[in-house]
């Protein structure tokens, strides 16, 4: 699992919209290729960004509620929680030049 943080239906609010520091969610699942591609770039980042963001994984298999109410369609999908509210999305296994691109400017 790396650095980032398990998420569940049941913990999302408490360490995702309740956090006071930003969280990069990253919504995958066991047979997602493209996700196996992205999670060493998110451990990365999640030990890079210690103490500015957090980063937390949630597998949309067994997590339908949280999955759902943000629309993930394909994953892996990345958003970037800021206040409790969604701030970017991103979708697909990108480079991580790519995600940092879009994670600083709310960190």
């Amino acid at each position: 699992m790396g650095n980032a943080l398990e998420v569940t239906d049941a913990t999302f609010t408490r360490e995702v919209l309740e956090s006071g520091v930003p969280v990069l969610m990253d919504f995958w699942a066991v047979w997602c290729g493209p996700c196996k591609m992205i999670a060493p770039i998110v451990d990365e980042i999640a030990t890079e960004k210690a103490g500015k963001l957090k980063t937390g994984k949630i597998d949309v298999d067994k997590n339908h509620q949280v999955a759902t109410r943000y629309g993930i369609r394909s994953i892996p999908t990345l958003l970037l929680f800021k206040n409790g509210k969604v701030v970017e999305q991103i979708v697909g296994a990108v480079s991580k030049s790519a995600l940092l691109n879009k994670i600083e400017p709310h960190l």
